[in-house]
């Protein structure tokens, strides 16, 4: 089982260490392209229209300064350095050893500047969005497509992947559709069931964190899935086809 998240948009900085280095985080064949969109981050980032470039308002300043400089900048796991909703409900530092060792081999992030990295490779806090265009790389998810499709084609091998993804990073990368279950979240107000977003997050980063403290072998099928889902929420399971990936959609009390 592989869990796919997204990035948090906001990210907590590394207070000392040294910075990234490159050869030792997880798919290096992206390194050439990670490299290109560092570049190009950090010239949007020196320009004196940044923040408009970016689509991020003036208190996030001192997050695009930090693009500037971030070869230099001190690194962190990534399980460190993203934090927001999703990453609270996972709960990583509350984990056990064990339990943290699985998170780093099943957690890949999809990231707008590192296409994806797992939770133990460390890296320096970022402000990009994969919804962003940038000067010679382009829109980041058209960019980043064919890359993770090569990427990532043996550590997805014979894996279930469970896509907590949302749609502005989902769209950097489809996975085989046959063996990935994506996972949406709805309320249920008077039988009326509604999309939720807050709460979305919130549940996905619960969901992940039952997969991996939960005794037991890792779920293998979206049957086996949608059984583990069920452990915790009112759940059911739509198949997907050819091109189109199973859902698992988790129904909340209204």
């Amino acid at each position: 089982m592989l869990i796919l998240l997204p990035p948090s948009e906001g990210k907590t900085p590394a207070g000392s260490g040294s910075a990234v280095d490159w050869p030792s985080l997880s798919f290096p064949e992206l390194n050439s392209c990670r490299a290109k969109v560092l570049e190009a981050l950090g010239t949007v980032s020196a320009h004196e229209d940044a923040l408009a470039l970016l689509g991020v308002g003036a208190s996030l300043k001192e997050d695009v300064r930090r693009n500037t400089r971030l070869h230099a900048e001190p690194a962190a796991p990534a399980h460190r350095i993203y934090s927001g909703v999703l990453y609270d409900a996972l709960g990583y530092k509350t984990l056990t050893a064990g339990q943290r060792r699985k998170a780093n081999e099943s957690v890949v992030v999809v990231s707008a500047l590192w296409g994806a990295i797992r939770f133990g490779d460390s890296v320096p806090a970022y402000r990009l969005s994969m919804g962003t265009s940038l000067p010679d790389v382009g829109r980041l998810a058209p960019f980043w497509k064919p890359q993770l499709s090569g990427a990532l084609a043996a550590a997805v091998e014979g894996h279930l992947l469970v896509d907590c993804r949302s749609s502005t990073y989902a769209a950097a990368w489809a996975p085989p559709a046959a063996q990935t279950v994506s996972v949406n979240v709805f309320t249920d107000v008077n039988g009326v069931r509604k999309v939720v977003s807050h709460f979305a997050k919130h549940t996905r980063g619960e969901l992940a964190r039952h997969l991996l403290v939960r005794r037991g072998k890792a779920p293998a099928t979206p049957s086996e899935l949608l059984k583990a889902a069920r452990e915790k929420w009112d759940a059911e399971l739509v198949d997907g086809s050819a091109r189109k990936p199973h859902a698992l959609n988790i129904v909340l009390p209204g």
